[in-house]
């Protein structure tokens, strides 16, 4: 049997028509859902911090750091001097709670538990307890936006609390790429933006607070190889001076503060 063949010019058509109708161009993504920037950090100093403390909490304020402890009959409440790691002022928790977040609302502190419904209300300058309040969940993390208060439970799920009644205000999913960020742990609100610890990972999430879309992350993983970390939990803990611009985080049993400058991280 005689072999068939194309003639050059029919070749060309045939090849014209399957690029045309056969190559498909895949779609362009999503803007909404594009991949997130992940940034890393520089280590700009690096403070004591007491390897005991299972961090749960953490806030600056007027060239003190302020921290909050976990695990039952542990958990505790401290003022403590940046530079030295000394704790200048303690209050201990009750047994039956296991402590959690903390931040400054006026002159006062509140702090959260994790699983028994109840809150507490310090005094910021003696640490007496003034007052409780309930929440229906569990509580994690707690920050301040100015007007409102900011609580994680560990869920997907913030919480904007009225302060003084601890209403909500309403709720707000956190998503990255479309998808539910679970785990949100401890926060700190920082020039307009919501941080988040991510719970048993290494990375922090800053949220929009209008939308709940992770803007960027933070990469820490490496910090925890700076010191014997045998016995080391994850990082947890972030704080903000907001006067000079500095950012502090540690994390569960380190022995120490880092405060860090965030960078792009290398491609």
């Amino acid at each position: 049997m005689k072999n068939f063949s194309f003639p050059k010019w029919g070749s060309f058509f045939v090849i014209s028509f399957f690029f045309l109708f056969c190559h498909v161009t895949p779609p362009l993504p999503d803007p909404a859902y594009a991949a997130t920037p992940v940034y890393t950090y520089s280590i700009v100093k690096t403070y004591p911090h007491d390897p005991s403390a299972f961090t749960e909490g953490l806030f600056f304020l007027g060239g003190y750091l302020y921290e909050s402890t976990g695990r039952y009959g542990q958990s505790s409440l401290r003022k403590i001097d940046l530079e030295t790691g000394k704790i200048l002022m303690r209050q201990d928790i009750p047994s039956q709670y296991f402590g959690e977040g903390i931040t400054r609302w006026g002159d006062r502190i509140i702090m959260l538990t994790r699983q028994s419904g109840k809150g507490f209300i310090f005094d910021l300058g003696t640490f007496r307890k003034t007052g409780e309040f309930s929440y229906q969940t569990e509580g994690w993390g707690i920050t301040f936006d100015g007007s409102q208060l900011i609580m994680s439970d560990g869920s997907s799920t913030l919480q904007f609390l009225e302060p003084g009644t601890f209403k909500i205000v309403k709720t707000l999913k956190v998503r990255d790429e479309g998808k539910p960020v679970r785990f949100l742990n401890e926060l700190e609100y920082i020039q307009g933006e919501i941080w988040a610890n991510i719970w048993r990972s290494k990375r922090i999430a800053r949220i929009s607070p209008r939308t709940g879309k992770v803007k960027s992350w933070i990469d820490l993983g490496g910090l925890d190889h700076t010191f014997d970390s045998r016995t080391a939990g994850e990082p947890n803990g972030i704080a903000y001076d907001s006067e000079q611009g500095r950012i502090f985080v540690t994390g569960k049993l380190w022995p120490r503060l880092f405060e860090i400058r965030i960078i792009e991280k290398p491609k």
